[in-house]
């Protein structure tokens, strides 16, 4: 692991050191990407230009839920979000080049074109998120201040377990990425807005199949101190770190095993 993450790092750098050749076009692709994910808030409050509450919600409650939703999936996706280049990599070969190198196949993969651009999106999210915290009046309690970082270090481990789970199954499909992408940035979109808006079973498959609700619904509804619709216990709000630590490992496994049923393209 700790060669791992050196070679993450290493690779990281030096992406970054090229991107900051040209600071002003790093700079306008930041803005662009901090403008583009904007976008999503302002659908939110163009809704609530029309009504008061939303699935039982105000826009302070949501603007919580859409900031702690988009700081998490936007720390997984600066540090893990190339993993969606996979498939494209095992379809062309060039997958291949990665395998004869003395470092780990992961590391190399998650660290490809690290775009530091992507901190648009985690600014955005702590924006919101401030306003949030500074309109809302909840009632902080030290288990409330402890859950907050907690919730977001979590979620953030949580998608980018799905990253590599993704790409894992790239193995085999080759061309996925858009079914990833339908489990992280659709995965995000969902946890913008209060649970209350979507059907129950929908719900019951975010929590108990695809654990997306330990990112950000079970912890921030605690804070909020918003009952859970599916009356799940109020010790799950706890719970992100353990399920987190959970989808690492099985994310790993997956990944092991696509990795050794990789037979290159036969080219």
């Amino acid at each position: 692991m700790a060669e791992g993450l050196r070679a993450y790092l290493l690779i990281a750098a030096m992406w970054i050191r090229s991107t900051m050749t040209y600071r002003a076009s790093f700079a306008m692709t930041t803005f662009g990407n901090f403008a583009a994910t904007a976008l999503d808030f302002v659908v939110i409050m163009l809704m609530f230009s029309h009504v008061e509450v939303l699935g039982g919600y105000t826009l302070p409650e949501i603007a919580f839920l859409y900031g702690t939703a988009a700081t998490a999936f936007g720390l997984a996706d600066l540090v893990m979000g190339s993993m969606e280049r996979l498939g494209r990599r095992v379809r062309d070969g060039t997958l291949d080049t990665l395998l004869v190198r003395p470092v780990p196949v992961l590391a190399q993969v998650a660290a490809d074109r690290f775009a530091l651009r992507r901190l648009g999106r985690i600014i955005q999210g702590l924006l919101v998120l401030g306003y949030a915290l500074a309109v809302l009046d909840i009632e902080w309690t030290p288990l409330r201040v402890l859950t907050m970082p907690l919730m977001v270090v979590s979620g953030a481990v949580i998608f980018a377990s799905f990253f590599v789970a993704g790409a894992a199954f790239q193995f085999w499909a080759q061309d996925a990425a858009e079914v990833q992408n339908s489990f992280t940035y659709g995965g995000t979109t969902l946890l913008e807005y209060p649970p209350t808006v979507f059907a129950k079973d929908l719900v019951r498959g975010v929590t108990f199949v695809l654990p997306l609700a330990f990112v950000n619904w079970l912890p921030a509804l605690y804070v909020l101190g918003r009952p859970y619709p599916l009356d799940v216990p109020e010790w799950a709000a706890f719970l992100p770190p353990v399920v987190a630590a959970g989808c690492c490992g099985l994310a790993g496994l997956a990944w092991r095993v696509g990795l050794r049923s990789y037979r290159s393209t036969g080219s």
